[in-house]
């Protein structure tokens, strides 16, 4: 009985989150509601960490990017939302500059 709750429980909740991301989907598509702005852009900032020989690391900065993101709760046209893209507005870019390990 409580197997049969569970399953029944656990498959209302994939469609809860399929009809979610089917209205979110329509709403992109067909630019639902008129007044909303269905893209915005974000300035992104991005930078390298390289790590040195003598374990050290080095901090290199890139100039700010514009990154284009969707006004949807999930990712759209290969776009992420921009809720995602706001809270992740610093990019780190990790580089080993050290020689790689040869294992015998």
């Amino acid at each position: 009985m409580r197997k049969r709750i569970l399953r029944i429980g656990l498959l209302v909740l994939l469609g809860l989150v399929i009809a979610v991301y089917a209205a979110d989907d329509l709403s992109v598509r067909w630019h639902i509601p008129n007044s909303r702005q269905l893209y915005s852009q974000v300035e992104v900032d991005s930078y390298d960490a390289v790590k040195l020989k003598s374990g050290k690391t080095e901090y290199y900065f890139d100039q700010p990017q514009i990154e284009t993101c969707v006004n949807s709760l999930f990712p759209h046209q290969d776009l992420h939302p921009c809720w995602y893209t706001r809270r992740h507005a610093v990019k780190r870019n990790d580089i080993d500059a050290s020689p790689p390990k040869i294992l015998r």
